[in-house]
């Protein structure tokens, strides 16, 4: 498979079934309608593309931020742990 053909496929496999089976109808019809719906079809998909990219973007920037919120969090707890030690120190008289 050659990198255009690859790229095509790549391509539909990230557009909806009926998007790729609607392309594939304006694709036959007789050329003065095609002709009219093509820059509409070609919107479409490029639509669809991006918002698939735009997706992808949003879920990698949550899958970032559930990860930077357990470090956080973890670095809390952590933080809480030793002014509570650094605390019983002091009231134990045993801090400086």
């Amino acid at each position: 498979m050659n990198t255009a053909s690859h790229a095509a496929a790549n391509d539909s496999a990230q557009l909806p079934v009926e998007l790729i089976e609607l392309s594939s109808l304006v694709a036959t019809l007789p050329e003065v309608h095609r002709v009219r719906l093509q820059p509409a079809m070609e919107r479409v998909i490029d639509s669809t593309r991006r918002r698939r990219r735009i997706l992808t973007l949003v879920q990698e920037a949550l899958s970032q931020l559930r990860l930077d919120m357990k470090y956080l969090m973890f670095d809390l707890e952590a933080t809480r742990r030793e002014r509570d030690a650094y605390r019983g120190q002091i009231e134990g008289g045993e801090g400086f």
